[in-house]
């Protein structure tokens, strides 16, 4: 999974890392692959601390962050596979939220962002006075050549501030939406940075380290909706987005490329053509409306009013849509990359203990079985022929942290991290998280 943004509902933290799902609940927390469709695989559960609220696995690594409702202030750094402590750092206030790649690690206060040295957990940079955030927003580039960090400029309109995590130093503020910002995130090389308002009818996406406006897409019009997640593909060739309503958009990342001349006018080109030059008479409002792109394809939950967030992936060498919702489960849905539209649900997974009575989960899932085993037609799309079960991959062994190591409660030894973290694969992303009230 390239990233997803996590969050808290129920006493329960949800977060998507690469090949795997950390949840955090009240008896700790657990770690799940997600390689495959049909199975998900607990790697790991722990139990050092109870009511965890945060848990952040970086890469696969066994380098796993957790924070607890006992004790909001302290976050602790846990090495899974050896079971003990890696170190444990308190802060002035709680923590709201945690970010890490290779290089940086940042805890987000209410009013403050500390960031850290990941090799040894020095604070390198303190950042205070920062305006008043009380959901912890703020976005780290998975990509550590460049770290940036973007945090809110400020309360009451959204102005997002973006920093430089490596060399200690502000990049641009840009004065991204009219109202407070609701979501933060990079893609994976950290040059594009998309964001979304309080309002949450427009997601707009911009450039890295410059600032401008690449796209613009509009998300609805009737209703004021909180945006939940925001999620690129690895590519960065779509962005998805989630929220308190009963879709979730995928948007496409693409430049229209103006007719060529020469060709053959169609009414749509001239109806087109009559808009445009329109819009330039309208106000402003108005005009920026018209040239705002619609999702490409779409999800349609089974559920209203719950949180839940989004991920895009390539799990079984397939495009995917996963969805974890606070109703305790995992969606998982296949996308046609080429024709969009309605995305079809091909697994659901229970993560946690939930209300829902095992007679309907059992029937839901007798429907899925019974769409993946209809026979396909002469000419299927390609949505449907990716619905088919497919072999699941053979399960990959996680690299962690070098045998030589640090005690319970000392700081992470240099050596550990004299070339980065041991990953299973160089191209892969840390997880990435926002974190929602």
């Amino acid at each position: 999974i390239s990233w997803a943004p996590s969050w808290m509902c129920n006493n329960s933290w949800v977060s998507f890392c690469l090949r795997s799902l950390s949840v955090g609940t009240k008896s700790g927390y657990s770690l799940f692959s997600v390689t495959s469709v049909d199975k998900m695989d607990c790697i790991h559960e722990g139990a050092e601390c109870p009511d965890v609220y945060i848990v952040e696995r970086l890469f696969s690594s066994s380098l796993v962050v957790v924070v607890s409702l006992s004790m909001p202030r302290r976050m602790n750094v846990y090495h899974f596979k050896r079971g003990t402590e890696i170190c444990n750092y308190s802060y002035s206030n709680n923590i709201l939220s945690v970010r890490l790649n290779r290089q940086r690690l940042v805890v987000c206060l209410e009013e403050s962002v500390y960031i850290h040295n990941i090799k040894d957990m020095k604070l390198l940079k303190t950042l205070l006075n920062t305006p008043h955030n009380p959901s912890g927003l703020c976005a780290l580039s998975v990509n550590h050549g460049n770290s940036y960090l973007a945090y809110p400029g400020s309360q009451t309109i959204g102005e997002i501030m973006v920093y430089d995590a490596n060399n200690l130093s502000t990049v641009t503020m840009i004065p991204a939406h009219d109202s407070p910002l609701a979501a933060l995130t990079f893609n994976a090389s950290g040059t594009k940075l998309a964001s979304a308002s309080e309002r949450g009818t427009v997601i707009r996406v911009f450039t890295i380290p410059e600032g401008q406006r690449l796209f613009e897409f509009r998300r609805g019009m009737k209703r004021y909706v909180s945006i939940s997640s925001l999620s690129f593909s690895s590519d960065a060739q779509f962005l998805c987005a989630s929220s308190n309503t009963e879709t979730v958009h995928i948007f496409k990342l693409e430049h229209r490329s103006p007719s060529r001349e020469g060709e053959s006018p169609t009414w749509g080109a001239y109806v087109g053509k009559m808009f445009t030059a329109a819009s330039t008479y309208l106000p402003s409002q108005v005009s920026d409306m018209m040239h705002q792109d619609r999702a490409f394809a779409t999800v349609r939950l089974n559920m209203f009013g719950l949180k839940n967030i989004c991920a895009l992936a390539t799990v079984q060498k397939l495009p995917r849509l996963l969805v974890a919702s606070s109703d305790g489960h995992i969606y998982i849905y296949n996308i046609d990359l080429k024709e969009g539209g309605e995305c079809v649900l091909v697994r659901k997974h229970r993560l946690f203990e939930g209300d829902e009575e095992p007679q309907e989960e059992q029937q839901e899932e007798e429907e899925l079985e019974d769409r993946r085993s209809l026979p396909l037609s002469k000419s299927p799309s390609y949505a449907a022929t990716v619905a088919l079960p497919s072999t699941p991959p053979s399960s990959t062994t996680l690299t962690g942290y070098s045998d030589g190591g640090a005690e319970k409660g000392d700081v992470i030894p240099e050596h550990e991290f004299i070339k980065g973290p041991l990953l299973d694969d160089e191209n892969e992303f840390p997880p990435v998280s926002n974190q929602s009230n």
